[in-house]
């Protein structure tokens, strides 16, 4: 009897276990990035915003993790949504400007070989989708469904001339898929509402890799009328700065309809949501950078310096709050590890998984480059910035001399340090220099 009761248990604990198994396998967390377009460091409650409420975001602030230097790999668009999709400094897979629809004014090209993270987690059994901005190319093979996706809804430019008809120099770069489209509403709603209604319509047979992506804050600054007023009555503000902060709060109403669905749908609990900003805002527009010195566009802080956060429900604990330097492209690693996912050997991002499940984690000993070639006013010239530990040299155009900033000690980038300290400047430069002469190769046109 005693034999047979054995037996039984061990057959049971076999059964058990087998049946665990696939559990694991199919366990891997869902994995969700959100990104907005030129939000401030200062444009979230969450962040110091006195004057909008931005409560759903504020939600995934503190949810889980905070950090307090997060940067976007440039203080521009394209590049930066290179470096996140790639795991790589943008200029080392072609994308060191803003890709457009005229040649003459677009400044990249992606690396066609270069494996993207979709095109990772799709291979690795994962049903990818994005929904929202591209800005990564407009024709094949650097469209979405041609670089991972399975599913997109979105747009394939850069900024849109109107967020209502969706257009870019009369141009409709609307697709579903890859057909063309014309829907009716604010951008920002319809790409809300078709990433909720995918999540609603999933069937959960594998995880899943959500990219909403959206146009919004970005200029042209078009709230809907109603978000405007509703705004005007709460702060009795009006002008550029109200508008803007409309903006914001409608599209942090979008955010949370998401995560709203998210929830209903018994998603969220093993879901990984990342935000953050593909740059810093544009105070020209109604922006703030909130403490931050600079803007969209620059290389100080507050064109580069992003609000972003991490929740992993049950894994991240709340609250926490990060200040050590991480960047855009890191984020591909980190979903990757997450994931049990192998990375290519040859990427510049560092996974701060650890990090975020509260682990020692030695600050990286990296350094940190950040460049931008643009026309018009930069008359096709790059601008250069690094940083190494706490120490930053940078430039905001190619004519202007390099400045060095302790940015521990001085954060707003006050007193340009680079003649007190000349052999730290020399060393920075010097690894850029190196950074330059071995990007110098890579095509981008």
């Amino acid at each position: 009897m005693v034999v047979l009761n054995a037996l039984a248990v061990l057959v049971v604990s076999t059964q058990t276990r087998a049946a665990e198994e696939p559990a694991k396998k199919t366990s891997r967390p869902n994995l969700v990035i959100i990104l907005v377009d030129d939000l401030g460091y200062g444009d979230l409650s969450s962040y110091g915003a006195k004057d909008l409420a931005t409560p759903h975001i504020d939600r995934l602030v503190t949810g889980g993790m905070k950090f307090t230097q997060f940067y976007a790999n440039c203080p521009v668009c394209s590049p930066t949504r290179a470096a996140l999709l790639s795991g790589k400094f943008p200029d080392r897979v072609g994308v060191p400007g803003v890709i457009r629809t005229h040649k003459k004014s677009s400044w990249g090209r992606l690396d066609e070989k270069t494996v993207l993270v979709s095109e990772l987690l799709q291979k690795n059994g994962y049903h990818t989708a994005m929904f929202g901005k591209w800005h990564l190319g407009l024709t094949a093979p650097n469209i979405p469904t041609r670089r991972g996706f399975d599913d997109f809804y979105g747009y394939l430019g850069d900024m849109m001339d109107n967020y209502w008809t969706h257009r870019r120099h009369g141009i409709n770069y609307m697709r579903e898929g890859e057909k063309v489209i014309d829907p009716k509403g604010h951008a920002t709603d319809l790409f809300t509402n078709s990433a909720c209604k995918w999540l609603k319509e999933y069937d959960k047979k594998k995880p899943f890799f959500v990219f909403l992506s959206y146009n919004a804050p970005h200029f042209p600054i078009q709230p809907p009328p109603e978000w405007v007023k509703r705004y005007e009555k709460r702060f009795r503000k009006k002008g550029r700065r109200a508008t803007n902060c409309a903006f914001v709060e409608h599209l942090d109403n979008g955010i949370g309809k998401f995560m709203d669905t998210l929830r209903s749908t018994g998603l969220e609990e093993n879901t990984i949501v990342v935000f953050s900003s593909d740059n810093g805002g544009s105070i020209n527009h109604g922006a703030s950078n909130g403490p931050l010195s600079g803007q969209k566009q620059d290389m100080r802080e507050g064109g580069i310096r992003v609000p972003t956060s991490v929740v992993w429900p049950g894994r991240i604990e709340p609250g926490k709050v990060s200040g050590v330097p991480f960047v855009s492209m890191d984020i591909y690693s980190t979903l990757c590890e997450a994931a049990g996912v192998k990375v290519p050997e040859d990427l510049d991002a560092v996974s701060f998984l650890p990090t975020l499940l509260g682990r020692p984690q030695k600050q990286p000993e990296r350094d940190l480059f950040w460049v931008r070639l643009e026309g018009g006013r930069y008359r096709g010239k790059p601008y250069f910035a690094v940083r190494r530990g706490n120490w930053k040299l940078s430039q905001d155009n190619a004519n202007q001399k390099y400045r060095l900033y302790n940015i521990k000690e001085d954060p707003k980038e006050s007193t340009d340090q680079s003649e007190k300290q000349p052999e730290i400047a020399k060393q920075l430069r010097a690894a850029l220099d190196a950074h330059i002469k071995e990007c110098a190769g890579i095509p981008w046109k």
